[in-house]
């Protein structure tokens, strides 16, 4: 069952390339409902991972690398098609951009590989952006971003948090209280090495 989720996921990461050319010819309409349609298969492929009881460890990695690569993609494409809404922008953008690369950046140096911990407050971001670039990108306004700017402040620092907390890598981590909860519950199992 999670050939499904995991195909969404796949699909999200072909559409990648697809966005970046159609900003970069400058089609607009055609890259909006591009974009609409990556956003829907990131709703759906975690839903259908569920409700199919299909997540696994390679579902979170295809979700995250779709999230991470879309994301990144995104504001070259609006350099594309709006540039004078992106300089008028540019704090909040960049703002966002760091702290949206600062955690997958920790996380990979120290676990080799994205941390996937799809928290409460990333997917809160996630819809956040979704309506930020759709409203952008069919031609809104731009201080949308900087209402979602401190969102991914707080997420990024978050997700940090979480990296610096655990020693080995771990996906799906709900919140940083879960995060330190799951700790908790692990330095109270003695190894069974130790057990005597």
């Amino acid at each position: 069952m999670a050939v499904i989720p995991n195909f969404l996921s796949l699909l999200r990461l072909g559409l990648v390339p697809v966005l970046l050319l159609l900003a970069w010819n400058e089609l607009a309409q055609i890259f909006l409902f591009s974009l609409i349609l990556s956003l829907i298969t990131d709703a759906a492929d975690g839903y259908l991972a569920r409700r199919l009881n299909a997540t696994s460890p390679l579902g979170a990695k295809l979700d995250s690398w779709a999230d991470f690569t879309t994301t990144l993609a995104l504001p070259f494409c609006a350099w594309w098609l709006r540039p004078d809404a992106i300089r008028a922008e540019a704090v909040a953008i960049g703002v966002a951009v760091f702290f949206y690369v600062a955690p997958i950046v920790i996380g990979f140096l120290k676990f080799r590989r994205l941390t996937s911990y799809h928290t409460w407050l990333a997917k809160t971001c996630a819809v956040v952006l979704a309506v930020v670039v759709v409203v952008f990108f069919a031609g809104g306004p731009g201080w949308p971003w900087r209402v979602l700017a401190p969102l991914v402040v707080i997420c990024g620092l978050e997700e940090i948090a979480i990296t610096v907390l655990f020693r080995e890598w771990r996906a799906n981590v709900p919140t940083l209280w879960h995060a330190r909860e799951i700790k908790r519950a692990r330095a109270t199992v003695k190894p069974a090495s130790d057990a005597r």
